[in-house]
């Protein structure tokens, strides 16, 4: 295993390269970035007590098209005690190298073996089975589907998964039974087989509407674009074989958390309706879709929340945080 070395994101943060051996395009690497924990206040320091998530260790899983980058939402963590970890897949942000597919999996489960060279670099042990602090599981988008299924397939090993506008079913659920069976069909035959680009942008262009002056974000344009890496009929695949298997209903034992936004608005053309709605996933679709991921489920919509609802406006914002420590501080009392 290489050395951890300083991140690009500055001096709070640290990357480790994880080496998952090769495929037919070369190396394959995932990239483990962690915050580097503040010096307790002098108030904290003097009073003895303990942070509310001393003991816990966060993971968080970027979506498609993405890379880790948040500031802010590392700083939540470890304010609060917490160590917090971000994970780069496999062909994305940090671990892209020249050669690959971006992004390009044929099957979610193979993330299992980046997920478990992640819960291993902290000091897990594989599968995150070997460690008596909590493991708490965080992911946006295609990373909530991601650990989702993995969670679903790990039962233990996470003690609470918080998913950020999580990728749970196809946009209007019920086309997806009746491409499945031709976007199989195209996998088998021509997996690499690029669909047309539908992005316009518009997601990038709201979240740089409503962009935080006081939470400024440094986005690296190779590693996200303004419209989203082409689409490959091998991924989209496994992408609905994923949201088949929630539909049949996940087994997580964890309580889950489900942060969404209010509405849904179709990005096809430009309006300000976008910078107020996710313009990516049909929200009431996917809240259905997280009561069948187990037994505790929470799910809270947030008014004017963009798809990655901490990168929505300001008033969004502060809101999904103020929920989140909500959830967080009473999961925690619970242990």
């Amino acid at each position: 295993m290489t050395e951890w070395i300083p991140d690009v994101l500055g001096d709070e943060f640290e990357q480790l390269t994880l080496d998952l051996g090769t495929d037919d395009q070369g190396p394959v690497v995932a990239t483990l970035v962690r915050a580097l924990p503040r010096r307790p206040s002098l108030w904290a320091r003097a009073s003895g007590r303990r942070p509310l998530l001393d003991g816990v260790d966060v993971l968080y899983v970027h979506g498609w098209s993405d890379y880790f980058f948040q500031k802010r939402l590392a700083r939540f963590w470890t304010s609060r005690g917490a160590r917090f970890f971000a994970l780069d897949l496999r062909k994305y942000g940090r671990s892209l190298r020249d050669g690959q597919t971006p992004g390009y999996v044929a099957d979610l489960a193979t993330y299992d073996e980046d997920i478990g060279a992640a819960l291993e670099a902290m000091g897990r042990g594989e599968g995150g089975a070997e460690s008596a602090r909590r493991l708490l599981l965080l992911g946006h988008s295609t990373g909530g589907l991601t650990l989702s299924l993995w969670a679903s397939r790990h039962p233990g090993s996470a003690d609470a998964v918080i998913l950020n506008s999580p990728w749970l079913e196809f946009q209007f659920a019920p086309a997806r039974a009746a491409i499945a069976p031709m976007v199989e069909l195209q996998a088998r035959l021509r997996p690499m087989e690029a669909a047309p680009q539908v992005d316009l942008g518009f997601y990038t262009r709201a979240q740089q509407e409503v962009a935080d002056p006081d939470d400024p974000m440094d986005v690296n344009p190779v590693w996200r674009p303004a419209q989203t890496m082409a689409v490959y009929a091998g991924w989209l695949h496994a992408i609905l074989s994923g949201h088949k298997a929630v539909a049949s209903g996940l087994s997580i034992t964890a309580p889950v958390c489900v942060l969404l936004s209010a509405r849904f608005v179709p990005p096809t053309r430009w309006s300000d309706d976008l910078t107020s709605a996710d313009s990516v996933l049909v929200v009431d679709d996917i809240a259905r879709a997280a009561l069948r991921l187990g037994p505790s489920v929470t799910v809270e919509r947030i008014d004017g929340a963009l798809h990655d609802v901490f990168l929505s406006r300001h008033e969004a914002r502060e809101d999904a945080y103020r929920r989140l420590d909500r959830w967080v501080t009473g999961w925690r009392a619970a242990q």
